[in-house]
């Protein structure tokens, strides 16, 4: 059993140059990745800035930590202006990008709401799984024309190419079949959070895992990277060094392969000691 690698959610609310302060301090203290959300609007919060405009500036100010989304969504975005984006941030950042990839909310004062988007389970899952593939054959390159039930792309061209090759590893989210076949087929890796009403998180991510184990041995191939997204669940992973340890070994065997902490965030259900959550990346580093 390997120790999963530690990794930091960041909060885009702060302006610059303070907010570059985070992501160098971030990189100072260890961590594998430097995730942060991709919304337009999360949660009622303000501000809240751009992921990938955050992403491009934190990766001229950094050197060793890689940068990611947690997640992208097809709630606000097009394949192909993404896809451009990715491929500038992964010059900038010298390959150190990572691109989490979700279906999408419903919350009303996020991006569903701002926009109107008012799809069914069903059309979300059939736009999330058209919005990846299409992400996928225009990073690939070099050359894409598509034409979809949502998205269009006509003779974009894609070189240079993204610096990892044969593109930005994608790490996508999806507890239900479609979207762990997603994952296995696109992937190379998965994140959950754990959550599911009533019932103890290792026991649903236990669960996930041996579904997420079917899907990519019907695809054939198997993924490098399982993340676990703490902080929706009663787990005490910020309580002290040693609660992180205890749940961090649990989750290990299970099969996860990285942890992501939220950034402490006073006044909310992400709020934590400093000195823990800096003991805590120590440890890890």
């Amino acid at each position: 059993m390997t120790a999963p690698r530690i990794s930091t959610v960041m909060w885009p609310m702060q302006s610059w140059p303070e907010a570059g302060d985070l992501w160098r301090r971030a990189e100072e203290l260890g961590f594998h990745h430097a995730w942060v959300y991709d919304h337009l609007a999360w949660r009622g919060t303000t501000p809240w800035y751009d992921a990938y405009t955050t992403m491009a500036a934190a990766a001229a100010v950094t050197s060793r930590v890689r940068l990611g989304t947690l997640v992208t969504s097809p709630n606000f975005r097009h394949p192909v202006p993404t896809a451009h984006a990715i491929k500038t941030i992964d010059h900038v950042s010298g390959g150190r990008l990572t691109i989490g990839i979700g279906s999408g909310g419903t919350n009303r004062n996020s991006d569903a709401g701002v926009l109107g988007g008012d799809w069914t389970s069903g059309e979300r899952a059939d736009r999330f799984a058209e919005w990846v593939e299409l992400l996928d054959r225009v990073l690939r390159g070099p050359e894409t024309t598509s034409e979809g039930a949502f998205y269009t792309a006509r003779e974009v061209v894609s070189e240079p190419g993204c610096v990892q090759r044969p593109r930005v590893p994608f790490v996508i989210a999806g507890d239900g079949p479609r979207g762990m076949r997603l994952a296995a087929r696109h992937g190379s890796g998965w994140v959950t959070s754990g959550r599911a009403e009533g019932r103890a998180p290792q026991d649903v991510v236990r669960e996930r895992l041996e579904a997420l184990g079917k899907a990519c041995e019907a695809e054939g191939r198997d993924l490098d990277d399982r993340v676990l997204l703490t902080g929706f669940t009663d787990e005490p992973w910020l309580a002290s060094p040693e609660a992180f340890a205890d749940l961090a070994g649990r989750y290990a065997e299970l099969g996860i392969t990285e942890i992501a902490l939220h950034w402490p965030r006073p006044g909310t259900q992400w709020d934590a000691d400093m000195k823990v959550f800096e003991a805590i990346a120590a440890q890890a580093a």
